[in-house]
Parts: structure tokens; C-alpha cells; sequence
């Protein structure tokens, strides 16, 4: 019975059941309106949807190139393009992904050696630490404070010595929702000049940031594209986090060793849906007006909620909105979120996961949803005392 305990150390022993997965299973036993998950309840754009049942019957059924379709791959190179005005070499440097989570996890085992040091700046998804563990890293954490996140890059830089393999950067930043400045970049790129440090970005809310910013993609530094394994995603531009596909850009050599792994543990993504894409890409760039969609979902929640007693300041940026609510209870996240889910039925996320601090007392809301979700959501929040 105890087989594996008495012969066998985990390699992720404190590895539990993602809060993700916890939070979305008690939303469902209680008929609770999910907040909690990162994924929309409507549908993704028509066209990618014809363009998908046209590439499911044209012969498209064995397996993909390694790095991907193509012309998949061109497309992607288009997009950076118009987007940052930067290039990448379709056949050398981008590689579609089942996923961002697993463009993450592949460049971390391509280049995470025993005792390597990975900084990661906290709060942070929950993806990364058990990809820096399971490949024998050590995860170096930097905590950010509430209420503005903000990185204060001279106490970052005493995190940095011989030992730092990699730094982790995501921006915008799921659960907090801020965003990388240009100043934050370039604090960045003295830091890493005249070291060998890698970057690895993960860049899936990119296209989601709000109130006339931009995202500050690494590949406008110099100093950073050299070095930065850059991760995104269409599940998250396109409202199909169901398909898991994203993709990797970085440059030839550091490309080299990230394909060595993916060829082994994916290989290849489904065929069909990068052909659909490649197409839909090259008829539309509505990725390029996804904030407005987004800021007008945030604008309508947050406008719903302000006769509550929950604190908020405006997220800069992916679709998720933390609320503070210390003016409702002193309990811990965790408990409240429970009890949200139980008595009110509605789910949230608890940051403490995302955290190395576990007294906030916030909490993390998905808003892309459909409008009468988020006023049914609102409702209940405005009850709560």
C-alpha cells in the first residue's frame, strides 16, 4: 500500500491540486457563478471557427512539422512585426506550443540544471516553481507588495549572483493585473548586461492591457531579445483556452535547445487548428482591438460593484480584477473564498497561492464573462457586508 512512500521520493512533494482546479470543482458542487478560472463563457470570433471546419476536411489529419505549421509560424513572425516592429525567423526561431504552459515548462527543462537559480517575481502564476523544482532548480522568489505590485529593481538586483540562470517575467501580471513600464525594461536590461542571465517571458495578456498602454514586449531591448525565450498564447487573444496552442519566439540558438525538448516531450500540436489559425491570422488582426473589448467587460464590472464594500484599484492589464475585502472580514483568503463560494455562490481565486505572504486580503475575479454573468456576480457582491 505504501509502495512508493517507502521506496520512492517525490520530486514534488508539496506540489497539491492547483487552486484553479479546487476553486472551478466547488463552484460547480455549489451552483456557483465562476468567477474564479481564467476562461470567457462565449464563444471565439465566427471566422476562425469557418476557418477551422475548412482546415478539419482539407487533408490536414497526420502530424504538423515539429516547430509547427509553417504557415503558422510566418503568420506569428507578421504579427511580432506589426506589433513590435521586431523579426523573427520563422524557420529558426518560433515554435507553436501546446500552449503557453507548456512553452514555459519546455524552456525551463532546456536550460535548468541542479542548483541553477531562477528568480520569480511573486505573486506569480502557479506554473513555474514546479517546473524550476522538477528539473532540480531553485526557485529564488521576489515578493511584490500590494497595493501597486511595482518592482523595486535595485533591492531586485541584490537577488542576482553567480548562481542566476534565469529571471521570470510576466506582463502583464496574472493575479495582480499591473504592467511592465518601459523604465521597468530598461532597470531590467542594466541589470542583465555583461551576464549570460536568461529571460523567459511569459507574454500570454499581451494583447490585454488597458487605459492606452502598451505592453513592453522584451524583444524591443537589445539587451533582453538576446537573451528571452518569449511565451504566448491564442487560447487567451482568441477565447479558446480549450485548444491549447501558443508558441515560443527566441533566437536561433536558444531556439536550438528549446526544440530539443519539445521534439521529445510533445513533438508536434494539433494540425488542423494551426492551419485554422495561419489562416484566420492572415484575414484578421483583431487581436489589435482586444482591449477595448476587455477594458469595456472591466469598466461594466467594476461600475456594477462600486455599491459594494469591496476595495479596488483598476487592473492595468490581463482579465482579471483583485478585490480587497478587509473592510468585510479579518479571515484568511483562502477561508473567505470558500465561504464566498458556499454561502453567497460565487467563485474566486485566494492569492495566497500566488504568494510567499499569506496575510492579504484580496482576492482574484475573472471578468471575461458575458455581461449578464458579471451583473448576476455583481449583485451578489453587493450584498455581502
Amino acid at each position: 500500500m505504501h509502495f512508493f512512500l517507502d521506496h520512492h521520493e517525490s520530486k514534488l512533494p508539496d506540489v497539491k491540486t492547483t487552486i484553479f482546479t479546487t476553486m472551478s470543482r466547488l463552484a460547480m458542487e455549489n451552483n456557483a457563478i465562476n468567477l474564479s478560472q481564467g476562461f470567457p463563457d462565449f464563444d471565439c470570433p465566427k471566422l476562425l471557427l469557418e476557418e477551422t471546419q475548412k482546415a478539419l476536411t482539407s487533408q490536414h489529419d497526420q502530424y504538423a512539422p515539429m516547430a509547427g505549421a509553417l504557415s503558422l509560424r510566418e503568420e506569428i513572425a507578421n504579427k511580432i512585426e506589426k506589433c513590435y516592429q521586431q523579426t523573427y525567423c520563422p524557420e529558426s526561431e518560433i515554435t507553436v506550443t501546446a500552449g503557453a504552459t507548456q512553452a514555459l515548462y519546455t524552456a525551463i527543462s532546456a536550460f535548468i540544471k541542479p542548483k541553477d537559480e531562477v528568480i520569480v517575481i511573486k505573486p506569480s502564476y502557479d506554473c513555474y516553481e514546479p517546473a524550476i523544482k522538477v528539473n532540480g532548480g531553485i526557485a529564488v522568489n521576489f515578493q511584490l507588495t500590494a497595493p501597486d505590485y511595482k518592482i523595486n529593481w535595485q533591492e531586485f538586483s541584490k537577488k542576482i549572483n553567480a548562481n542566476t540562470k534565469m529571471i521570470i517575467l510576466n506582463s502583464p501580471n496574472n493575479p495582480s493585473g499591473t504592467i511592465l513600464e518601459k523604465s521597468d525594461m530598461l532597470a531590467l536590461e542594466k541589470i542583465v548586461k555583461n551576464t549570460s542571465i536568461l529571460l523567459l517571458c511569459d507574454d500570454v495578456y499581451e494583447h490585454i492591457i488597458y487605459d492606452g498602454n502598451q505592453h513592453q514586449s522584451a524583444c524591443m531591448f537589445p539587451e533582453l531579445k538576446k537573451r528571452a525565450l518569449i511565451c504566448s498564447s491564442f487560447g487567451k487573444t482568441y477565447h479558446i483556452t480549450g485548444w491549447k496552442i501558443g508558441y515560443c519566439l527566441a533566437p536561433k540558438e536558444l531556439m536550438n535547445e528549446f526544440r530539443k525538448v519539445h521534439q521529445y516531450n510533445v513533438f508536434s500540436v494539433h494540425h488542423p487548428s494551426q492551419i485554422a489559425l495561419a489562416n484566420f491570422l492572415r484575414k484578421s488582426d483583431d487581436y489589435l482591438e482586444l482591449h477595448h473589448f476587455y477594458q469595456n467587460k472591466r469598466d461594466f464590472f467594476l461600475k456594477a460593484i462600486q455599491g459594494s464594500k469591496f476595495d479596488f484599484t483598476p487592473t492595468q492589464g490581463t482579465y482579471f480584477q483583485i478585490l480587497d475585502y478587509a473592510k468585510i472580514t479579518e479571515e484568511k483568503d483562502m477561508d473567505y473564498a470558500q465561504r464566498l463560494v458556499k454561502e453567497h455562490k460565487i467563485a474566486a481565486i485566494p492569492f495566497s497561492p500566488f504568494n510567499t505572504i499569506s496575510n492579504s486580503k484580496v482576492l482574484r475575479f475573472c471578468f471575461a464573462k458575458k455581461n449578464d454573468t458579471l451583473e448576476k456576480a455583481a449583485e451578489i457582491l453587493c450584498k455581502i457586508n
